[in-house]
């Protein structure tokens, strides 16, 4: 009796294992079935790979198609290969992140006397992000130096005091690869060959180039006019350590692995560099809660590439999903793949309902609601419709899927409500990309 019971057992898991695996099917192929999706995708739980899969071309014009073994860019993923290039020279003595930048520095700008490096860390310097000058797209073609690149931001007011706020700042991190290259001795390059990729067996990672030939290296597009076009040109010595890695689905576990499992830094370096600072933010990655789950993850977006990391510590579930396509659909397949791993139900774009909602209760939503200091959500209803409008974006149509529930259909993002004993709308959540963003009405 025992027996059957236990072999009953086993078959239940086997069909649950089965079915989480054609629900996550579903959910890529929904984004790849709109176009909005192609590239590779991972899921593991405890180092056990759960579903792995490539979708649609790493070239278009040879059509050849994505595999796990395919290399993408990783855009600001490379961030957190930064921040432990960091810890490694902490432990080993040649730095303390709370030194000032002018230590290992001497000709830094006055501005940068209180810096710190674990200002750069956690985007808290007030030093501007070069990407977002003027002359940016105007020059990121043309290559660089570690100097170059620091003279472009170096004599360029701060932002804030350093400390006071957070800022995400590409110049932050490109300052922590050239001050990596100024106390190791090593290029940026080598010293992440030889201390992250070497160490942790990452054969199919490395420095991107525009020269070298990079077997199963994809090619990068974007969204354009006339449908799927060639992405820009970006000279990989732009993005440096902000951003100039590239990697596999493959491989991302294997670092996942490596730095969660202590196989890389100290359990107290590792704990400096998982302990949010300010915005959730902690040493090149990201801290927070997902649908009550903590979550510590980072993105990636470079010319033709998007990317999502995901390391959920509590049931050691790791997420990737790498695209060789503009968009924000990595982010969206990222948080509904692990929310089928997680148990949960998953509602993918196609398959939400619309219903027909009274305007008397439509008109309760509008009003202003504050997700972040000087960035709000506007409701309007406008002829028995109510629209939707972000700070410095276009206003769009909400459809309704409940009286408290609504959904946009330009991206994959929900809208729910919440009222008081009183009945007066108090807030709303925002789900998008697996995260939740709370707006308190104004």
């Amino acid at each position: 009796m025992l027996r059957r019971a236990a072999i009953a057992l086993l078959l239940a898991g086997i069909c649950l294992a089965q079915d989480n695996v054609t629900r996550m099917e579903q959910v890529v192929r929904s984004y790849v079935d709109a176009k909005q999706f192609m590239g590779s995708v991972l899921v593991a739980r405890d180092g056990k790979v759960l579903f792995t899969k490539g979708y649609g071309s790493a070239n278009l014009e040879w059509d050849i198609p994505n595999s796990p073994s395919t290399k993408f860019r990783l855009g600001s993923v490379t961030k957190q290969f930064t921040a432990a290039c960091i810890l490694l020279l902490e432990e080993r003595g040649k730095l303390k992140v709370e030194d000032p930048v002018k230590k290992y520095m001497p000709d830094a700008p006055a501005a940068w006397d209180k810096v710190t490096i674990f200002n750069l860390l956690t985007h808290t310097s007030g030093i501007p992000s070069f990407t977002g000058f003027p002359d940016y797209h105007s020059t990121e073609a043309i290559a660089a130096t570690p100097e170059q690149l620091v003279a472009r931001f170096r004599d360029k007011p701060l932002e804030f005091q350093p400390g006071e706020k957070w800022n995400y700042s590409n110049s932050g991190y490109v300052l922590l690869g050239y001050l990596i290259e100024k106390i190791s001795q090593q290029s940026y390059r080598q010293f992440m060959q030889e201390n992250i990729f070497d160490h942790l067996g990452m054969k199919d990672s490395g420095y991107d180039s525009n020269s070298e030939i990079i077997l199963h290296r994809a090619s990068g597009y974007t969204p354009g006019p006339n449908g799927v076009a060639n992405a820009g040109y970006i000279d990989m010595t732009i993005p440096l350590s902000a951003g100039a890695l590239y990697s596999t689905t493959e491989d991302l576990l294997r670092w996942e692995q490596g730095l969660m499992g202590g196989k890389l830094l100290s359990s107290a370096s590792l704990e400096k560099m998982t302990t949010p600072f300010k915005n959730d933010y902690a040493f090149g990655l990201g801290v927070h809660k997902s649908n009550g789950h903590k979550l510590i993850d980072h993105g990636g977006g470079i010319e033709g590439f998007n990317t999502l990391l995901a390391y959920y510590p509590e049931d050691k579930l790791t997420v990737v999903v790498l695209a060789n396509l503009n968009g924000q659909a990595p982010d969206a397949i990222a948080g509904k793949l692990a929310a089928v791993a997680h148990g949960e139900n998953v509602v993918l774009p196609s398959e939400r309902k619309e219903i027909p909602v009274p305007p008397a209760i439509l008109e309760k939503y509008a009003g202003t609601y504050e997700l972040m200091p000087n960035f709000d959500i506007v409701m309007t209803l406008e002829g028995g419709q109510l629209m939707t409008q972000a700070t410095g974006q276009s206003k769009f149509p909400l459809f309704a899927e409940s009286e408290t529930k609504f959904f946009l259909k330009v991206v994959d993002a929900e809208v729910e409500f919440f009222k008081n004993d009183k009945g007066d709308v108090t807030h709303l959540i925002l789900h998008q990309g697996g995260q939740e963003m709370k707006g308190m009405k104004k």
